[in-house]
């Protein structure tokens, strides 16, 4: 059976008619023969949002002089009405017609984006191939989406083939798999097209609808029932990032690159906030090179966009070894250190279970200007676990101890460790932990820690800056 033809013609006003609420979409730039670009107003969930898109239908969406006057002159309209905008992209890249022409109107484009970087959300959702500057487009933006037949790519496979060698063709150059998994370029993959558009609306609705908290709605759950019996045991986050966040507002960022922390957007006490925790199913979780550039994005997006943190911590540390060291883990640890320690909107950490050593600092720690510490009864809070400090502090005594009795004298003098390092009460004595809360009784906690950093209207502070890290 062969497969449906799609009228290329159709594409862009029927994307822009999707992304928009019934009835609302009012066009900017129509859709004109020998013009491969498209730009519109209407509401998302009656919020006002600007969107553009490419015209595949013309010369499958090359850029050139007049597709950048549509794009540019749909940013200074989203600028100027303080408005999300979304970019649809499905592009060639410059158009080869056009010569430096062309290159001229992707640079008109990356300069009014990074304008708009911090001040508007951008979203991009990819539906066909993002070639050339049409991969540097999305990458610009706040969120990236890909449709099933999304591709995002710097040079094509011909390309490719002709210089390198390298016989690739365009699903594993730029498909979900390198840029969903392992560039880290792709926030959400969608299975469909429709679905990529609904995610497209969901995530525009939550960055540029924020809402309000409103604590009254906000009701406990047992969130420690969620934690494995074992203090040892690992687990998978994701039930606990659920069970904080409004029942199916949350979107997870990044589901499969360094999936050993989770960034998520979802709405609190109907409030849009940003979810980040530790994954202990994945790499014990640890912090890593990945993982802390991935946070360090995350969080000065959500300061950028005015959006408030909630830090739920379980880390045994950063992540040992010759690969880490070689892969940058002191460069880019450090972007997530940057990032929390400029972060201006309230931000809200709570200890689950254990947070030790430099990960402790990282981790929205009191000293990187931390809102609120808060931490279970039971969480540990320590340069390492007690075990691995009594083998490095006693480690003559240990090697004279009978193999028989090791296991005794170790669990022994963990738990004098425990009580000369201090542990929680220590940490609240010298103001880096602010309250232990009980488990059942962390959303209420978190509520209110939240509203104590509000203004007098309700509104929480933002950051003054664009979303790409140093």
């Amino acid at each position: 059976m062969s497969a449906p033809v799609v009228d290329k013609k159709l594409m862009a006003p029927a994307r822009l008619t999707a992304l928009f609420d019934a009835g609302s979409l009012s066009y900017i730039h129509e859709q004109v023969e020998g013009i491969g670009a498209v730009s519109a107003s209407g509401t998302i969930n009656g919020r006002d949002v600007i969107a553009f898109t490419n015209d595949p239908s013309f010369q499958g969406g090359a850029l050139g002089i007049a597709e950048g006057d549509v794009i540019v002159d749909a940013y200074k309209i989203a600028l100027e009405r303080n408005t999300p905008i979304v970019g649809i992209w499905h592009s060639g890249g410059a158009r080869l017609q056009e010569g430096v022409s062309s290159l001229k109107a992707f640079g008109d484009i990356f300069h009014i984006m990074t304008t708009a970087s911090g001040k508007i959300p951008q979203i991009s959702v990819v539906l066909g191939p993002a070639a050339g500057g049409g991969a540097y487009g999305p990458a610009l933006t706040d969120i990236v989406i890909l449709g099933p037949e999304g591709r995002v790519f710097v040079t094509g496979p011909e390309v490719v083939r002709s210089v390198t060698g390298e016989d690739v063709d365009m699903l594993r150059l730029g498909g979900p798999e390198p840029h969903g998994r392992r560039s880290g370029v792709v926030h959400v993959v969608s299975e469909t097209e429709e679905q990529a558009i609904l995610d497209t609306r969901n995530i525009t609705d939550l960055l540029g609808n924020q809402g309000m908290l409103n604590a009254a709605s906000i009701t406990d759950t047992d969130l420690g029932a969620l934690l494995p019996e074992s203090a040892s045991r690992a687990y998978d986050a994701h039930p606990i990032v659920s069970a904080v966040l409004d029942e199916g507002s949350a979107i997870e960022l990044h589901p499969r690159w360094a999936p050993n922390l989770i960034t998520t957007l979802g709405r609190f006490g109907g409030r849009t906030v940003g979810l980040v925790a530790n994954n202990p199913l994945r790499l014990g979780g640890c912090l890593d090179a990945t993982s802390a550039e991935k946070g360090a994005r995350f969080v000065r997006m959500c300061d950028a966009l005015g959006v408030p943190l909630i830090v739920m911590v379980d880390v045994p540390g950063y992540l040992p070894g010759v690969g880490q060291e070689w892969d940058g883990v002191v460069r880019r640890g450090a972007k997530l250190l940057h990032a929390f320690a400029e972060c201006v909107v309230p931000r809200i950490t709570c200890v689950t279970r254990k947070s030790y050593g430099g990960a402790y600092i990282a981790m929205n720690s009191r000293s990187l200007g931390a809102t609120h510490v808060m931490a279970w009864p039971d969480a540990e809070v320590a340069v390492m676990g007690p075990l691995a400090a009594i083998r490095i502090l006693h480690r003559r005594r240990l090697a004279e101890v009978e193999p028989e009795s090791r296991e005794a004298v170790e669990k022994e003098l963990a738990d004098e460790h425990k009580i000369t390092a201090g542990g929680l009460p220590r940490a609240m004595e010298i103001g880096v932990l602010d309250e232990i809360v009980q488990p059942e009784q962390t959303r209420t906690a978190l509520a209110a820690a939240l509203l104590a950093a509000a203004n007098s209207d309700g509104s929480f502070a933002r950051g003054n800056h664009g979303n790409i890290p140093l």
